[in-house]
């Protein structure tokens, strides 16, 4: 054999050799390579990023959900003098065809505002809750218990837990 034939079958050899030094080098070694390091910071910093952003998803989300709710919430608060003319309107006309067509019209609204997840606020015969109820008058009633709501003004109205009106009640004792 020629000595270049030697040298061609000796190449692999020297590779592998070489190959398993590099292997056998200690992570203290692999960790001051300045590719690596720079690798790994580029890598935290992406990780960071993708965190920040799933945050920032996560955050402007419940943004718009909390602004959806408290537009509705306003625009159903500026309705609701609106359903109570209904209501007065349905219990003045009496009996008469525009009572029939005014109940109609009142009863619709009630429905979608139920679908909204509006409910009218219980009042009368139930203790009173300043979270709940606007107390504009006293009495004294033996017949009543104490702190109970004597009788409704104005009804109270909430959406889903959040109340959106107060009731207008006049509290016994």
């Amino acid at each position: 054999m020629s000595s270049d034939q030697e040298n061609k079958v000796l190449e692999p050899e020297e590779t592998q050799t070489s190959e398993a030094a590099t292997e056998e080098q200690s992570p203290e070694a692999v960790e001051e390579n300045p590719l690596q390091k720079s690798y790994d910071e580029l890598y935290d910093k992406h990780l960071r990023t993708l965190a920040e952003y799933e945050n920032y998803k996560r955050r402007t989300q419940k943004e718009k959900d909390e602004l959806y709710a408290s537009a509705q919430a306003a625009t159903i608060t500026e309705l609701l003098p609106v359903l109570d003319n209904l209501e007065r309107a349905a219990d003045a006309a009496g009996d008469s065809p525009l009572a029939e067509g005014v109940q109609m019209v009142l009863k619709q609204l009630l429905e979608i505002l139920s679908k909204m997840g509006v409910s009218e606020t219980p009042a009368v015969g139930e203790p009173f809750d300043p979270l709940v109820h606007n107390a504009v008058m006293h009495i004294e009633d033996e017949a009543l218990g104490e702190n109970m709501v004597a009788e409704q003004f104005v009804k109270g109205y909430k959406m889903k837990d959040k109340v959106i009106r107060h009731s207008m009640v006049k509290v016994a004792n």
